[in-house]
């Protein structure tokens, strides 16, 4: 029979609670957040075929791929809050529920409109399961060397899913055409909602207020329009309107926190912020998946137009990526353990430094050889900094408010991503527009753009134009290197600064 509720407070969820059960209900939740993963990059190599079908704009198609992860990461806080007052079993069966129709609406669309208002239904089904599997498993593992490691399959199951993303859409995309990306998703939903009403236990705190919300609705506005914000003044050409955006989600945010201080019981505590470790965390997970979403989405598209690859041909090559987060997310609670969590988040962001000064200097034309040590480097690295990072955000909060640590890991996590293809791909763009001046508009627009353009002219000006934009695509892929070698190092100095050598998770269920 399904489980009953049990109380979110210390004490819930220990190993003689659950026994070996407590690893069936891990595997339910990771199943979970893997389609989650997928769905923030299983478009990018379905990008091209779905132009060519839908022909969206090119606002059309970033808005397509990012839409996503800035919904979901603007709803994050809000639904880790209400998993804690509702119950968080509930919250992920529905949410998961959502997803699964988001998924049928996204398959059937004719036109880039209802592809977009599939992929906003996508998010906001993934923002009710996501901090909720993050903060079921605060419950389930009471023990912290022992929930140091069900995180640690938590964020290898979610950096996989996010780097095998290409591998899936691109096979589905080549047999089936790119609506398969959907519809895969609708069998794995029914069976995880089936095996999820069984085994996993309900958790909820009955010590909690209604959900304030005005608090609900200023978190969603602000974070949504300062990513909308950002994204729009990356491209270098930002109108009054994008700098009015932005400036009311800086408003509306810090509305938000000032508000979170006088409530008796906050949507987000925001006083976590004041533990230096919680917020360098939360820094590192932002930033490292704002460099490493950017990073997968321009190598996806620089393997299909640069090299002509298929898209389960470019896909097979992005995984590298996946098996080396895989490695160092299971990896990282040892080293934990052995060298302390400032060291683990201090070496992921010097990888993550080390494999974008590679790209950066690799010799034009770009080999697949450089790129391939660069996606096992951006692997290794961003799977030890995202895990450690997590266990730090989960440790550092009570059981009973373990939603909101979920949140803030999530909001970081795909909020980075959102932003990562919206501002480096924004710069990027650019970048390549600049190299391609005095060419037709559409041409500088985008690679694909020209490629189009192409067609249409005589062989030898076809040629000219194509290795143009093939050489002005792999010189704006060395300029966002440069600028992802700023985050990561300016995030490596934080890190040290911030988080005590002596740290540890281990020490307490707080």
């Amino acid at each position: 029979m399904p489980r009953a509720v049990q109380p979110a407070g210390p004490g819930a969820g220990d190993r003689s609670a659950y026994g070996a059960e407590r690893w069936a209900m891990l595997a339910v939740l990771c199943a979970s957040l893997l389609l989650v993963a997928m769905d923030a990059t299983i478009l990018n190599v379905a990008l091209p075929s779905l132009i060519d079908d839908l022909r969206p704009s090119a606002i059309q198609q970033l808005w397509i791929i990012d839409i996503y992860g800035l919904v979901l990461g603007g709803l994050l806080v809000t639904t880790g809050a209400l998993g804690d007052r509702v119950g968080r079993k509930k919250l992920f069966l529905i949410g998961f529920v959502l997803f699964g129709v988001a998924s049928v609406l996204a398959a059937t669309a004719g036109s880039s409109t209802q592809l977009i208002a599939g992929r906003v239904l996508l998010g906001i089904g993934g923002a009710m399961v996501m901090p909720s599997t993050l903060s079921l498993i605060r419950n389930i593992f009471a023990d912290p060397r022992e929930r140091n490691l069900a995180i640690g399959i938590w964020a290898a199951v979610a950096g996989a899913g996010a780097a095998i993303g290409p591998v899936v859409g691109g096979l589905l995309v080549e047999r089936y055409g790119w609506a398969a990306a959907f519809w895969v998703n609708v069998p794995v939903v029914v069976v995880t909602v089936a095996a999820g009403l069984w085994l996993l236990p309900e958790f909820k705190d009955a010590g909690h207020h209604a959900l304030d919300r005005l608090s609900a609705v200023l978190s969603v506005a602000g974070i949504i329009s300062l990513a909308w914000g950002i994204k729009h003044v990356a491209t270098g050409r930002p109108g009054a309107a994008d700098l009015a955006v932005l400036l009311a989600g800086i408003v509306l945010l810090t509305w938000f926190a000032r508000r979170q201080l006088r409530l008796e019981d906050p949507l987000l505590d925001v006083r976590l912020f004041r533990n230096r470790p919680f917020t360098a965390a939360a820094l590192v997970t932002l930033m490292a998946m704002l460099a490493a979403g950017a990073a997968l989405f321009l190598v996806s598209l620089w393997l299909q137009y640069v090299h002509g690859y298929s898209p389960f041909e470019a896909g097979l090559r992005t995984l590298p990526t996946a098996l080396a987060m895989l490695v160092s997310s299971l990896l990282a609670p040892t080293l934990m353990h052995r060298i302390g969590v400032r060291a683990c988040m201090a070496l992921g962001l010097a990888g993550l430094v080390a494999g974008f000064t590679l790209l950066a200097l690799a010799p034009q034309p770009t080999s697949y050889a450089y790129v391939a040590v660069f996606l096992t480097t951006l692997g290794f690295s961003d799977g030890l900094a995202v895990t450690t990072a997590a266990s730090v955000l989960v440790s550092a909060v009570p059981a009973e408010r373990a939603g909101q640590a979920g949140a803030v890991s999530e909001t970081s996590y795909e909020l980075g991503v959102g932003l990562g293809v919206a501002l480096l791909g924004s710069i990027h763009g650019a970048a390549y527009a600049r190299h391609m001046a005095g060419t037709p508009a559409v041409a500088a627009e985008s690679i694909g753009g020209a490629g189009e353009y192409a067609e249409t002219l005589p062989a030898a000006e076809r040629a000219g134009l194509l290795e143009r934009a093939r050489d002005s695509f792999d010189s704006a892929l060395t300029t966002t290197s440069y600028v992802s070698i700023g985050i990561a190092a300016a995030v490596l100095v934080l890190v040290v600064w911030m988080v005590p050598g002596s740290f540890r998770t281990t020490g307490s269920g707080h």
